[in-house]
């Protein structure tokens, strides 16, 4: 006699598998674009966080050394450079090119750090990919902050 297929027999049909992987990339085409857009807004805390972080240091420097420090920010050429009071340059780092910065305050780019702890205080707008970031320095304290925009 010839051979019956098994009514139980396991499987999955052709329609089930379209469907299921139709389903796979409708999902991965909605989450991809939500992947790097959070990846957009995590580069640009982190390059917001190593500028304030620049500040911060020029400010702990200002004091334990009891000299002054001005911050200088070129934004051409994506410098940042700390000079000690007697203009010697004390770190330079270059800034991420994608990192646009701009003055917000009458300041400009440049932000003094005094050994007691105050400043001439500034603003600056941080836009990396699409997201901007304001940083602030308090004339009064000399404290950095940083909000999004």
């Amino acid at each position: 006699m010839g051979q019956r297929a098994e009514v139980g027999a396991r499987g999955f049909t052709l329609l089930e598998l379209l469907v299921t992987l139709f389903l796979i990339a409708l999902a991965l085409g909605l989450v991809a674009p939500a992947i790097s857009r959070s990846t957009e807004v995590v580069r640009a805390r982190a390059e917001v966080a190593a500028f304030s972080a620049a500040l911060r240091h020029a400010r702990e420097q200002a004091i334990t050394a009891r000299e002054r420090r001005t911050v200088v920010v070129d934004a051409a050429a994506h410098r940042l450079t700390i000079r000690a009071g007697d203009d010697t340059v004390a770190l330079a780092r270059t800034l991420p090119r994608r990192l646009t910065v701009e003055a917000l305050s009458p300041t400009g780019l440049a932000v003094r750090f005094e050994p007691y702890g105050t400043s001439s205080g500034g603003a600056f707008r941080l836009t990396s990919g699409g997201v901007s970031y304001r940083v602030s320095v308090d004339a009064l304290t000399g404290r950095v902050r940083n909000t999004r925009e």
